[in-house]
């Protein structure tokens, strides 16, 4: 009887029990901080899509000139632009697209223009103009939105 006591086969299967259970809450947390991870470089890469976007509606509107950009000297002037897709590959054969929304807002042109005197008149030049440009698009059900302005000249 006391032989079966100091018997040592039985703590040898507890060991393995206790190391394949330690070694699941591991797996389970690696498995858990990559999802984390996964998340956040969309969130990054979305972001980065919107800096794109905003950079791209930029160069359009310092390309059509200063003139063709709507503008009113007392108030600021809203509009919106068309909508632009990005595409990212998300692993093998798996790729995620997001949907960018734009509105630009020229800013009151009053203190930038410059009064010059005409043979019949008083002439009016604007010679910049104060744009943002503001990107929505969704991530994960929210409404995320950045805004770039610039001065174009």
């Amino acid at each position: 009887m006391v032989e079966l006591l100091k018997s040592k086969d039985g703590f040898v299967i507890v060991k393995i029990l206790i190391a394949v259970a330690v070694l699941g809450f591991v797996c389970l947390a690696a498995k858990t901080l990559q999802g984390e991870n996964q998340d956040a470089l969309l969130r990054i890469r979305g972001r980065d899509g919107a800096v794109e976007v905003a950079q791209q509606v930029l160069d359009s509107l310092k390309s059509v000139g200063l003139e063709s950009i709507p503008s009113n000297s007392l108030k600021d002037t809203t509009f919106e632009v068309q909508n632009i897709d990005r595409k990212w590959a998300r692993g093998v054969g798996d790729s995620a697209t997001v949907t960018y929304s734009s509105q630009v807002t020229v800013a009151a042109t009053s203190s930038n223009s410059l009064q010059s005197p005409a043979p019949f008149e008083l002439a009016s030049h604007i010679y910049a103009k104060q744009v943002t440009v503001t990107v929505f698009w969704n991530f994960k059900g929210s409404k995320q939105s950045i805004e770039v302005t610039s001065v174009i000249r």
